[in-house]
């Protein structure tokens, strides 16, 4: 009799601890399923020592940068590259970084995540010499805010900076700051809510915005709301980039996490600070994925086919959203933790991804060699 019922309670003991693995496997998987937006999150295998310095997958072109924050190609695959401080350094088209800067813009006012920031080149440099610069300054009343200017580039230097929009609402935090033409050859310009949330709703502002312009500044035609605002509803996106169909993304940080990847349509509200995440209003766009409870803290961004390739800051990895009829179907994580915090991603002409670190920003752990910009041949990235 005693050994039946000790059978019997052994039995019961074994269910019970295969019913508790059981239960603890799902709520695991819930909780991945939540912060990832049901897709499939891929992370890469960490690379071996000789992986890592095969100078055909990962190479380090420049270091000992002070938080390099956009990078633009020349003609020649020469770069400029702008540092938060204020200055445009210069790599030329072997990798050899000028120790002279060929740009120094006195009025940038480095505070926070503000300083000079995005950069890129107009779609005729060639014959204009044109160089686009998003940078936060000083006004005369004293507000911290952002503006886009032009300047040419003749004999090696950076010069006649010309202001084409101006008084963009900035502050310590949520800056924006990323600037690039587009196939249609206008302006797009990110804008940050300046830690003033409500602003992003009003379409009569500039804050919290993706802007659309001419190369002068100037509202572009057809842009939604007759102003330079092209969509809304923005926290602080810092990426943009456009698929192989001409659509644009964005990414965008977000609150308590909840990063975004956002497909850009004009004139569409993006629903800060009203909606975040899985939440949903009318007449107000979902993100494409969010992080969930897990920070990206996402910055610059290119398309190689159909993946979006994106930094993460907090996240300290290349991400690589796969994308499958204007849905994220996988999200692939590379370099994970190997570089810090990435900052801007690139794609040069001849299919090179070169990133930028931001170790230096006040947020990372610099080590002796940072800032760096780094270069990837992706054809060498895990393809699965």
């Amino acid at each position: 009799m005693r050994r039946k019922l000790f059978g019997i309670l052994l039995i019961g003991a074994i269910l019970l601890w295969g019913a508790k693995l059981w239960l603890r496997k799902e709520q695991n998987k819930n909780a991945t399923s939540q912060s990832t937006n049901t897709i499939n999150i891929e992370a890469e295998i960490p690379q071996d020592a000789a992986m890592q310095n095969d100078s055909s997958t990962v190479t380090t072109v420049a270091e000992n940068l002070d938080t390099p924050w956009g990078i633009a190609f020349l003609p020649d695959k020469s770069m400029f590259v702008t540092e938060r401080p204020g200055r445009v350094r210069f790599i030329d088209s072997n990798g050899n970084l000028d120790p002279t800067p060929v740009g120094e813009l006195k009025k940038v006012k480095e505070i926070g995540e503000g300083g000079l920031l995005g950069i890129t080149l107009h779609p005729d440099f060639p014959a204009n010499h044109y160089v686009y610069l998003y940078y936060t300054y000083n006004s005369r009343r004293n507000d911290t805010m952002n503006r886009v200017v032009r300047m040419t580039y003749e004999n090696n230097q950076l010069t006649g900076e010309q202001i084409i929009v101006d008084e963009i609402p900035g502050a310590a935090n949520h800056n924006g700051g990323r600037i690039k033409f587009g196939p249609d050859k206008y302006l797009y310009i990110t804008t940050g809510d300046a830690q003033e949330p409500s602003q992003a709703q009003n379409t009569n502002k500039l804050g919290g915005k993706i802007l659309r312009v001419t190369d002068k500044g100037d509202p572009a035609p057809g842009n939604p709301f007759n102003n330079s605002v092209f969509s809304y509803g923005h926290r602080n996106p810092q990426g943009l980039a456009w698929d192989g169909n001409g659509r644009l993304w964005a990414t965008e940080h977000g609150q308590s996490a909840l990063d975004e990847l956002n497909l850009i349509e004009a004139g569409k509200n993006y629903g800060w600070p009203t909606i975040q995440g899985d939440e949903q209003k009318a007449e107000m766009e979902k993100p494409r994925l969010h992080s969930g409870p897990v920070t990206w803290a996402p910055a610059g961004s290119a398309f190689i086919d159909t993946s979006l390739f994106f930094g993460g800051l907090r996240g300290q990895t290349l991400y690589e959203a796969v994308i499958k009829d204007d849905q994220i179907t996988t999200l692939k994580e590379h370099l994970k933790g190997q570089f810090g915090r990435i900052r801007d991603v690139i794609l040069s002409d001849d299919g090179i991804l070169y990133l930028t670190t931001s170790n230096r920003d006040g947020r990372g752990t610099p080590a002796s060699s940072d800032d760096k910009i780094i270069k990837i041949n992706p054809l060498t990235l895990p393809s699965s």
